[in-house]
């Protein structure tokens, strides 16, 4: 999953940013609200973690271009202004949750994994496709019931494929979603990743369950 985090406070956001990192996240970070719009106006992002007092343009007017332009992108606002007038307004100009300093690391996970859960349609943390269970709050992967162990990039790509269901990606979307802004890799990561996540959820079944499109990319799906 890749995350925005604007947060202009440097102290806080170098720490918010490395425990998402530690968690499984891909996370890029800026410190006022330009800077969020120029990120968002070229990445695909699941989620922005939004402060509203930022130097610039502050969160509630990032929300209020976003939604102007059609971007849909979804928006947790991160903010130590607890008044309702300050929740309404986030809420009502397009933010999907909130959270209010100083906050618990654990709500904002969990804030996260509900926010993403609606904007992927899905009920629970648990990705089901036939017999392969991804679960986002524990970070693991069954299939038949076996554990299987991933790298956290190989859990990050399957997260994707799995969120992504029945919609095929290219390679530069899943590197643009699994790494951030400034990663510079191996042109042919992600075709090593697909291999080694398929040699471990494959090999107990047989039964293939992520498809090449040549030419276009990959898809998760079921037969």
């Amino acid at each position: 999953m890749k995350i925005l985090l604007a947060e202009d406070e440097v102290d806080l956001n170098n720490v918010v940013t490395r425990y998402l990192k530690k968690n499984g996240y891909s996370v890029d970070s800026v410190l006022d609200g330009e800077e969020a719009l120029d990120y968002l106006e070229y990445g695909e992002y699941d989620l922005v973690i939004l402060d509203i007092m930022m130097p610039k343009v502050d969160g509630f007017e990032v929300i209020k271009k976003l939604r102007n332009k059609g971007n849909h992108t979804s928006i947790l606002m991160l903010t130590a202004r607890d008044s309702a007038d300050d929740k309404v307004k986030g809420l009502d100009l397009g933010a999907d949750d909130y959270i209010v300093k100083p906050f618990d690391f654990n709500e904002l996970l969990a804030r996260i994994r509900a926010v993403v859960r609606r904007k992927y349609g899905n009920s629970s943390n648990k990705l089901v496709i036939g017999d392969l269970i991804l679960d986002t709050s524990e970070k693991s992967v069954t299939r038949a019931g076996k554990q299987i162990e991933l790298t956290g990039k190989e859990y990050e790509v399957l997260e994707y494929l799995m969120q992504s269901k029945n919609r095929i990606l290219s390679r530069d979307q899943i590197k643009e979603h699994v790494w951030d802004f400034d990663y510079e890799g191996d042109s042919n990561i992600i075709d090593v990743l697909i291999k080694n996540i398929r040699k471990k959820i494959d090999i107990e079944t047989g039964k293939q369950i992520i498809y090449t499109k040549r030419g276009l990319g990959y898809v998760i799906k079921e037969d």
